[in-house]
C-alpha cells in the first residue's frame, strides 16, 4: 500500500508539474491566437505547425483556403503540422524524404524569428518538389541560422497533386467559372496570415520576401503574376526557376490539353463519376490512384487566379513591380537526366536532328551546345531552355521596370557531388543559403565539414539575408553584388563568391528566340521539348527578329 500511495504521489507530481514546464516557452498572442513555441540557442525563438487557414477537407477539398478562426486558448506550436499529402516516397532519388505525418490538414507555417525582433525584414520560403511532394518541415529548410542575421525565417505548406492542382468543369461550376490553382490560392493566404500576424512576432509585414527554389520558384513567378497576392511582398528571389507554357483552363493556345479536360480524365483514371464521388475517396487512395495515372501537376492560366501566360504577364509589365534575385545551377539536369534529350549514336546524327529542328537557328544551337560532346550538350540544352533562359529573363524583366534585380549562377562542386557526377546539381545551392549542410535528406550528396565549405555558405546567406533586408545583396569581405543593369552583372558561386559579366553568352538570345518564334505560331509548348525532342522551328519572323 505504502508502494502504491507513493507512485501515485509521484504522478500527481508529475501531472502538477506538466502544466508548469510547458508554460515555460516564449509566447506570443497575435491576432490569429495565442502561440507557446520553443525557445532556441543564440536567441531565436520558433513556433511550428501553426495554421493559416482552415483545413481543407470534406467540401472545403477543391476548394480556395478559408481563413482560419482565431483559436481559443494557448496553442501549443513546437511541434510541426502534418505535411500535404503527396505520393509515397521516391525511393533512390537523392531529393526522397519522409515526413512523420501527412494529411489533409496540412495548411501549416513555421516561424523562427529572434527573440528581440522589432520591425524585422520576414522571409517567406516555398519549397519545391514539382508541386508534388515536399514540405516547410523538412529539415534542410530550418530558418534557425538564417534569423541569427536578424530577419524572420517564415516556412510554409500547401496543397500539391491532385489535391492542389486539378481544374474540372464541376468546380468551375462551383466557384463562378475557374478552377484549380489551390495550391497557389494557399499559398496567398499565407502572405495573407502573414500580413496580419506577423508583427505580433516582431516581422515587418510591409517587408516582406518571398523566395523560392524548382517549383517554389516556379510559385514565386505566379506569385509575381497573381493580381490577388498584390501588396503582400516586397521583393521575390527566384531559385532555378521555370517559365514554361501551362494549360490553359478550356483553350489549347500552345498544344497543351486544356486543364479542364485533364481533370474530366484524371476522375475516369481514380476510378470516379464526379467531383462528389472524388471528395468521397479517401486522400491517400486518391493520390496514390493519380500518381499511377501519370498525371504531373501543374498551374492552370484560368483568366482571373493567373490571368495569363507567364512570358505574357512579363512582357506586357503585369507583374508585381519589385525587386528580384535570381538565378540557377550550373549542373541543373545532372540530378533530373529524365528532362535530357536522349543523345544520338553519333557527332553526324547529332546535327543532321539539329539542323532539321532548328532551321535557320541551327548554327548558333550547335556553336551553344557543339557535337564534340554530345554527353554534355544534351545535359546543357534543358538546362538552360528551363532554368538559365528563365532566370535571366526574370531579371532582365525586372530591370526593364526599374527594379534593382540581381542574377547568379551557382557552380560549385565538391567531394561527395563530383563523385556521383552532380557537380551543382539541382538545388545544391538550398543548404549553403540556409546553412543547413548537415540536415539533408537521407541521399543526399552531402558537402563536407570545412572551412572552405562554411565561408561559401556563410556569404551566401549574407547576400541572402541582406536582399531580404532592404533590397541589395551584400556579404562582409566578399565581392560586390553588383545589378544586372545594362552591363549584365551577375555573381559566380564556384569555390568562393566571383563578380563577373554576361553568364553564358548567347544562350538567353538563342532561346529568347526560340520560345518567340514557339509562340507566334502557336500550338508548340515549351518547356523540356529542346534539342533532338524539339519539333521543328517555324522561320523567323518579324516580330522575333
Amino acid at each position: 500500500m505504502k508502494v502504491f500511495r507513493s507512485i501515485c504521489l509521484i504522478i500527481a507530481a508529475l501531472c502538477l508539474a506538466a502544466p508548469a514546464f510547458a508554460q515555460t516557452g516564449p509566447l506570443v498572442d497575435a491576432p490569429a491566437g495565442r502561440l507557446r513555441g520553443e525557445a532556441l540557442a543564440e536567441g531565436i525563438n520558433v513556433f511550428r505547425g501553426v495554421p493559416y487557414a482552415r483545413a481543407p477537407v470534406g467540401n472545403l477539398r477543391w476548394r480556395a483556403p478559408a481563413q482560419a478562426r482565431r483559436w481559443r486558448g494557448e496553442r501549443n506550436a513546437t511541434q510541426f503540422g502534418a505535411a500535404c499529402m503527396q505520393p509515397s516516397s521516391r525511393g533512390g532519388s537523392i531529393y526522397s524524404n519522409t515526413h512523420a505525418a501527412m494529411s489533409e490538414d496540412c495548411l501549416f507555417l513555421n516561424i523562427w524569428a529572434p527573440a528581440d525582433a522589432q520591425n524585422a525584414p520576414v522571409f517567406v520560403w516555398i519549397h519545391g518538389g514539382s508541386l508534388t511532394t515536399g514540405a516547410g518541415s523538412e529539415a534542410m529548410y530550418d530558418g534557425a541560422r538564417m534569423a541569427q542575421q536578424g530577419i524572420i525565417v517564415v516556412t510554409i505548406n500547401y496543397r500539391l497533386g491532385i489535391l492542389g492542382y486539378m481544374a474540372h468543369p464541376e468546380l468551375s461550376f462551383e466557384n463562378g467559372g475557374v478552377s484549380g490553382n489551390y495550391g497557389l490560392l494557399d499559398q496567398i493566404a499565407a502572405l495573407r496570415w502573414i500580413n496580419r500576424n506577423i508583427a505580433a512576432f516582431g516581422g515587418d509585414a510591409a517587408n516582406v520576401t518571398i523566395a523560392g527554389e524548382s517549383a517554389g520558384a516556379l510559385s514565386v513567378m505566379y506569385l509575381m503574376a497573381a493580381p490577388e497576392a498584390r501588396g503582400l511582398f516586397a521583393k521575390a528571389i527566384a531559385q532555378s526557376a521555370y517559365m514554361i507554357s501551362a494549360p490553359e483552363l478550356r483553350g489549347s493556345r500552345y498544344g497543351d490539353i486544356p486543364a479542364e479536360g485533364i481533370g474530366l480524365w484524371l476522375t475516369g483514371q481514380v476510378g470516379a463519376s464526379d467531383i462528389a464521388s472524388m471528395r468521397a475517396m479517401e486522400a491517400t487512395a486518391l493520390v496514390e490512384a493519380a500518381g499511377r495515372s501519370g498525371y504531373f501537376p501543374f498551374i492552370t492560366v484560368d483568366g482571373r487566379v493567373v490571368p495569363r501566360q507567364l512570358v505574357e504577364v512579363f512582357d506586357r509589365g503585369e507583374q508585381a513591380p519589385v525587386p528580384i534575385l535570381a538565378g540557377f545551377n550550373e549542373g541543373e539536369i545532372r540530378s533530373l537526366r529524365f528532362l535530357a534529350p536522349p543523345p544520338p549514336a553519333d557527332a553526324a546524327t547529332y546535327e543532321h536532328e539539329i539542323r532539321n529542328r532548328y532551321g535557320d537557328l541551327a548554327d548558333e544551337f550547335l556553336r551553344l551546345y557543339p557535337s564534340s560532346d554530345i554527353a554534355e550538350s544534351v545535359l546543357m540544352t534543358p538546362r538552360d531552355a528551363l532554368y538559365g533562359w528563365t532566370a535571366e529573363r526574370l531579371v532582365a524583366k525586372q530591370t526593364a521596370q526599374g527594379h534593382p534585380s540581381f542574377l547568379y549562377l551557382f557552380n560549385h562542386g565538391y567531394p561527395a557531388a563530383d563523385a556521383l557526377g552532380l557537380r551543382a546539381f539541382h538545388a545544391a545551392e538550398i543548404p549553403y543559403v540556409f546553412g543547413t549542410m548537415e540536415r539533408t535528406p537521407p541521399r543526399w550528396p552531402r558537402p563536407e565539414a570545412t572551412p572552405d565549405e562554411a565561408a561559401l555558405s556563410e556569404a551566401m546567406m549574407r547576400y541572402w539575408v541582406s536582399f531580404a533586408r532592404d533590397g541589395a545583396p551584400r556579404a562582409e569581405g566578399a565581392p560586390e553584388w553588383r545589378p544586372y543593369g545594362a552591363e549584365r552583372h551577375y555573381m559566380s558561386f564556384d569555390d568562393a563568391p566571383t563578380a563577373g559579366v554576361h553568364v553564358m553568352p548567347g544562350m538567353y538570345e538563342f532561346n529568347e528566340a526560340v520560345v518567340c518564334r514557339r509562340r507566334a505560331q502557336g500550338g508548340i509548348a515549351w518547356n523540356w521539348n529542346v534539342g533532338v525532342l524539339s519539333p521543328p522551328l517555324p522561320p523567323q519572323v518579324a516580330q522575333c527578329s
